[in-house]
């Protein structure tokens, strides 16, 4: 499966953007989905999943003001980011895994190349 991500860009707090992931390759109903990020000096940090019937989780840190989808019909994975903080600074990575339990992405088997999400004060 190979993972082509996009969107990222230099945005003031409090606003918004989307990421785009494109997977190719593979079945994409097969797969769970979902996003990475990691910040200068820090340890990379999974931040939500999305299995094929809608499941999803998200991390505390981005609860209540991420969103993660998916579009079956363009084999696209999507992270709507709002009220964004400078602390959200970092490439993200968009990954999956073959299978339906969104637990399993914690150990990703495949990676997007990255994009990088800069937050200005």
């Amino acid at each position: 499966v190979q993972l082509q991500a996009s969107g990222g860009g230099l945005v003031q707090a409090g606003g918004s953007l989307r990421l785009s992931c494109a997977a190719s390759g593979g079945t994409f109903s097969y797969y769970v989905m979902g996003w990475f990020r990691q910040a200068p000096g820090k340890e990379r940090e999974f931040l939500t999943g999305i299995s094929d019937n809608g499941d999803t989780y998200y991390a505390d840190s981005v609860k209540g003001r991420f969103t993660i989808s998916r579009d079956a019909a363009k084999n696209t994975v999507y992270l709507q980011m709002n009220s964004l903080k400078p602390e959200d600074t970092a490439v993200y990575y968009c990954a999956a895994r073959r299978g339906f339990r969104i637990a399993t992405l914690r150990s990703p088997a495949y990676w997007g190349q990255g994009t990088l999400v800069t937050v200005s004060s």
